[in-house]
């Protein structure tokens, strides 16, 4: 094994001097880049995944930002350096995946992204892949799944103490924030060509309070007279979250109730003045437990098998032979 290992080695030297006796450039002659046990990685692997992963070629990552490029360039070939282990260790396994079973997976992708397969091929184009890459690309992927299974997740407990925790620590991640429905009329002296005397402005902003105390309809009055978003929809600017509101809105509308018309509020260091009408209140909910400890055991669950495989992965890369020539 270990005369079979060295003589590998030299035939991939030997392809790689060629190249250079020959004067041909590195890119075409398809140079290896690494050696992983008895593998290898070419530059032209290392270039696809690199457009799968960014969508841009190389080239043009490497012409936007050099440093960058090299990270990538790195942290890419790692990643194909532990595919070509898991793959080892995938065929020493005998774990087989059929074609049967990559179409019904690729099925459930299109069905799950509401793709026609003309779509998916047309997205698939946009990324400069194949259909054939990526049909091999969902192969090892199901394989490596199966790896994993047997591998690694088989190992893994996920208590129910353990779901507890983590809700409790993120219970904000299962609730929804307050939100308010408002519309509103807006009176700017901004863009005007004679601009108003800020006390007309005042007078015309009490005068319409004045009409909607006395009845006359929030939306007419903000489609004649606001000057704001919304103008034509009568003034409705929609839900927002009362936590995003500033804080001069935030502190008006938190003691409104629904139906309510503020006082004219100056804006703009006075050269506006705004009504707000609270529409609706929608108040903030968190999701009972129950609800969720099932996504939260998902969540948990994923982040261990992660932890587990890069473990695993690592002991098996201190084993394998690799060498990486740049």
């Amino acid at each position: 094994m270990k005369e079979l290992k060295i003589f590998f080695v030299f035939v991939l030297f030997l392809a790689i001097g060629l190249c250079s006796l020959h004067k041909v450039s590195a890119d075409i002659c398809n140079r290896v880049v690494a050696i992983v046990n008895d593998d290898i990685i070419t530059l032209y692997e290392l270039n696809r995944k690199i457009r799968e992963m960014t969508g841009v070629s190389s080239y043009e990552l490497r012409a936007r930002d050099e440093r960058a490029y090299l990270q990538t360039r790195r942290n890419v070939l790692d990643l194909l350096i532990n595919e070509k282990i898991s793959q080892e260790k995938i065929r020493e396994l005998g774990i087989e995946v059929s074609e049967n079973e990559v179409d019904s997976t690729i099925e459930k992708i299109k069905m799950n992204n509401g793709l026609t397969h003309e779509g998916l091929l047309a997205g698939l184009k946009e990324q400069g892949i194949s259909y054939e890459s990526y049909r091999e690309n969902i192969k090892d992927q199901l394989e490596r799944m199966r790896l994993i299974n047997f591998e690694v997740k088989s190992r893994i407990i996920v208590t129910e103490e353990k779901i507890r925790e983590y809700y409790d620590r993120n219970v904000e991640q299962f609730s929804t924030k307050e939100k308010v429905h408002l519309a509103t009329i807006i009176l700017t002296n901004t863009g005007r060509p004679n601009q108003e005397p800020a006390e007309n402005l005042r007078s015309k902003a009490e005068e319409i309070y004045l009409r909607l105390r006395k009845g006359e309809d929030f939306g007419e009055l903000a489609r004649k007279f606001s000057q704001g978003p919304g103008a034509q929809e009568g003034g409705d600017i929609g839900f927002l979250a009362a936590s995003e509101l500033d804080p001069e809105l935030a502190s008006v509308v938190k003691n409104m109730t629904v139906g309510e018309v503020s006082d004219p509020i100056t804006r703009g260091g006075g050269s506006a003045l705004q009504m707000i009408k609270l529409l609706e209140r929608r108040e903030g909910t968190v999701k009972p437990f129950e609800e969720v400890k099932d996504s939260i055991y998902d969540i948990l669950y994923r982040d261990e098998v992660d932890k587990r495989y890069s473990a695993w992965i690592q002991e098996l890369r201190k084993k394998a032979y690799t060498k990486i020539i740049f």
